[in-house]
């Protein structure tokens, strides 16, 4: 029969991290804590152009960025007569990410809609 000795009595543990050593943590060194901080922020720009239909902007703005209709068609109109209006703003990979939702849908109903991102 073979014997195997108790897992702690096996390890010889440090003074700061003994639990029977009263002087546990004495000589560990405090770092300051870090602080976080927002990650930046970035907004989506949808830009016009002369084809792509009213209406399939507003359903893009309903479908990708859950803004209400009333909402999506003033949207739609800023873009349509300014040339581009900011739809949302993100973290980078979120704006990234719908960017890419919105220009792969719009290339496969055959229209030229384009967003952009700017940092905030």
């Amino acid at each position: 029969m073979t014997v195997i000795p108790h897992l702690s009595a096996s390890l010889r543990l440090g003074p700061e991290r003994d639990p029977g050593n009263p002087d546990r943590g004495a000589d560990l060194k405090t770092r300051p804590r870090a602080v976080a901080k927002r990650p930046p922020m970035y907004r989506i720009v949808m830009l016009n152009d002369d084809f792509t239909p009213m209406e399939f902007v507003v359903h893009v703005l309903k479908m990708f960025f859950n803004i209400p209709t009333a909402r999506a068609y003033d949207i739609m109109m800023t873009v349509h007569t300014r040339g581009a209006a900011v739809v949302g703003v993100y973290t980078y990979e979120i704006a990234e990410t719908k960017i890419a939702q919105v220009m792969d849908y719009a290339r496969v109903h055959q229209h030229p809609l384009r967003c952009r991102m700017e940092k905030e």
